[in-house]
């Protein structure tokens, strides 16, 4: 938005259009607070624009524009009021319904909720009604509400939480949001884009305006392209994904060809929302699409990320999944605008991470400033200490794996529990682990034994179906555990980290734990 107040200050009516598309909703709620008349709000409205492009060059803090712009429709306002002659209309006309013919009952019952409706919004004080019409009609974000009446997010947060309180107490519907969504058109049309099912249905409880895409994919695992999307790319990808996680090739076809349509209609929207995490598994998928949105023409769609590591009173923060409806709404809003050095460091993560060899991910952690992204540091360090490391070739996952199983951990799921815990910073799934867990128990010389199942549970399995198989060290996993053993040496190797495919018994890269990095590893097996 800042880069459009400068644009406008030299004139750029293009920029100034922009401008006028995101702040007349704004300006016409505040107005008609004021003047109770839609057609004295929208004179009002116009006249605020009008003298705001011709004072423009006068605001000297491009900071301040919502602000000095409020107090510019509060005075043609007052101008208004001193010459009032239009007769006042009913609060706020509502949307009719779009398309077909409703029957009798149906309008009726429209007409009886949007009656209620209106009363109920109307007993709301002057500063729940202007939130609840920014906020819900409108889908301006807190803090586009915030910069504009000059009120804090936390307060307005309370202002919300009070207006939902009175009305859910007015309305005979166990979800009121639901009801503006049928009686009001307009607002600002939103896409939110998500990990996970249970983040998606908490947003569908009222946090959130707008639609949701849940992104499927696991980045983590398998051959990585910087072009998913390439017909070639994708069939590699799916036929992987079928034969180390068991998800059908088909259905990953489809699922990415659909998520990928609704992606590419973004010019839908007014404004995407990316909701992440400080994990791997996030932080993979968050790059990928920020790499996509890099080389698209946003126009005037804005792109903007909410990314956490932490929830206050949540001692171990593994994501938002852990969060209730109410600590998601808090959330709510409180998302930041994506800028080019955003979007340009997500497509070089994600190209270093795509890339044959990991030397370009390396330089990139160690040495480039990658602090407009803060979780990317840690969770690729992590991502390269799953190679084979020079003390054993065992990964971090599979070295903890054994670790626990030396410990007197038996069950797989304890073991997948724990390892939640203590390499959260993965954001593992159950399918990955078991991928991970059953490459261990095979090879000419498996590090642990099965007993009592046949088999891990495959894509849509429940995890109980093993519940009583247990997993035991073999003679040479202890070897392994204790450094006098090579697991790739002895089984090889045929895997995949990012775009570097390592393969065979002779492999050019390893984790080195204690300088914390990838070194370079020859084929006589030593730096």
């Amino acid at each position: 938005m800042l880069h459009w107040v400068e644009r406008a200050k030299h004139g750029d009516r293009e920029a100034f259009d922009l401008i006028v598309r995101r702040f007349e909703a704004m300006a016409y709620a505040v107005a008609y607070e004021r003047l109770r008349d839609s057609h004295l709000a929208e004179d009002a409205v116009q006249e605020a624009f009008a003298e705001a492009f011709i004072h423009l060059r006068k605001l000297k803090e491009t900071e301040a524009f919502p602000g000095w712009f409020k107090t510019i429709v509060i005075r043609q306002c007052h101008r208004l009021v001193r010459k009032k002659r239009h007769p006042t209309v009913p609060f706020d006309q509502l949307a009719q319904t779009i398309g077909g013919q409703p029957s009798v009952p149906e309008i009726v019952e429209k007409r009886e909720l949007q009656q209620q409706l209106h009363d109920s919004i109307a007993a709301l004080s002057s500063s729940l009604r202007v939130a609840v019409q920014l906020f819900y009609f409108q889908g301006y974000s807190l803090q586009e509400i915030s910069a504009y009446l000059g009120t804090s997010v936390p307060v307005l947060k309370k202002r919300l939480f009070d207006a939902r309180a009175k009305l859910k107490g007015t309305l005979p519907v166990a979800d009121f949001v639901s009801v503006f969504h049928q009686l009001y058109e307009g607002g600002k049309r939103m896409l939110h884009i998500v990990n996970g099912d249970v983040v998606a249905e908490k947003l569908r409880q009222g946090v959130v305006q707008g639609d949701i895409l849940v992104w499927r994919e696991v980045y983590p695992e398998g051959p990585v392209f910087t072009d998913p999307a390439e017909e070639a790319n994708r069939s590699v990808r799916a036929r992987y994904l079928e034969r180390a996680l068991g998800i059908p090739s088909a259905e990953f076809i489809h699922i990415s060809e659909e998520q990928e349509k609704v992606r590419a209609d973004f010019h839908n929207y007014e404004e995407i929302v990316l909701w992440f995490e400080h994990d791997l598994f996030d932080q993979t998928m968050l790059c990928c699409l920020l790499h996509w949105f890099a080389q698209q023409s946003l126009g005037a769609t804005k792109l903007s990320l909410l990314c956490i590591g932490a929830f206050p009173g949540i001692e171990l923060f593994r994501g938002l999944g852990q969060l209730s409806v109410n600590q998601m709404a808090t959330l709510s809003g409180t998302w930041q605008s994506v800028g080019r050095e955003q979007l340009e460091l997500g497509a070089i993560v994600w190209e270093a991470y795509c890339a044959p060899e990991p030397g370009k991910l390396v330089r990139l952690l160690e040495a480039e400033d990658i602090s407009a992204l803060p979780y990317v540091h840690d969770a690729f360090r992590l991502h390269l200490s799953r190679f084979p490391s020079i003390r054993n070739g065992l990964g971090i996952v599979e070295q903890t794996t054994l670790e626990m199983v030396r410990g007197g951990m038996t069950s797989p799921l304890d073991l997948f529990r724990h390892m939640g815990h203590k390499l959260h910073g993965l954001g593992m799934g159950d399918l990955q682990y078991w991928y991970r867990l059953a490459k261990l128990a095979q090879g000419p010389h498996p590090l642990l034994k099965l007993e009592g199942l046949n088999a891990f549970p495959g894509y849509k399995d429940s995890a109980l179906s093993f519940r009583h198989g247990t997993v035991a060290l073999t003679e040479a996993g202890g070897r392994v555990l204790d450094g006098e053993a090579d697991w790739i040496a002895l089984n090889g190797i045929d895997e995949w980290y990012g775009g570097v495919h390592l393969q065979g018994r002779s492999i050019p890269w390893r984790w080195n734990a204690s300088q914390n990095t990838l070194v370079p590893w020859t084929a006589a097996g030593g730096k």
